[in-house]
């Protein structure tokens, strides 16, 4: 009987040790809804681009970061490459990680984030044409003005907070 009833402590206090171990371990995961910690804010004009290595429509190769052209890719002048956020227009959210350098001459004028095609045709409600590299259906918009959110900075070269024109070389920086 002795036997018997340690058996069933032992297993009793295993399974309690499991379930608070399990209870802990969920606690340290983040929940997939909340929204990451944001490091920096701002707003700014936003254009699109779509670099795919071919040459055409103004296509200058593949992205500085090495990654492919993608959704959710984009093009600062001066934040460390792989810095990542979400940009908002109109209420709609879409994420981004700098993947490239750029606009170039436009950020002397105060366009300081350049969006992949796609998530620009998403935001403006218009249509990514893989032909002509451009965006169809959303009335002409090549420049709209975003709020930015960024919730990782990258450990690229580059210069953290506000985003300063390509024509200071801050791109290049490290630390």
């Amino acid at each position: 009987m002795a036997s018997r009833f340690g058996l069933r402590s032992l297993a009793l206090l295993t399974a309690s040790t499991v379930s608070s171990m399990s209870v802990v371990c969920t606690a340290a995961h983040a929940d997939p809804g909340a929204e990451e910690k944001a490091l920096f804010k701002g707003s700014t004009t936003a254009s699109y681009f779509w670099d795919d290595g071919s040459g055409r429509a103004g296509d200058t190769g593949l992205p500085a970061s090495g990654k492919p052209m993608q959704k959710g890719m984009a093009a600062s002048p001066s934040w460390p490459l792989l810095t990542e956020g979400y940009v908002i227009y109109k209420g709609k959210k879409m994420p981004f990680f700098v993947g490239d350098r750029g606009p170039g001459e436009p950020s002397s004028r105060g366009i300081m984030l350049d969006l992949d095609a796609k998530t620009f045709a998403d935001l403006t409600g218009g249509t990514f044409n893989r032909d002509s590299l451009m965006i169809d259906g959303n009335g002409g918009k090549g420049h709209i003005e975003i709020e930015y959110v960024i919730t990782k900075w990258g450990d690229g070269p580059g210069k953290k907070g506000r985003p300063v024109p390509f024509s200071t070389g801050a791109y290049a920086r490290r630390g």
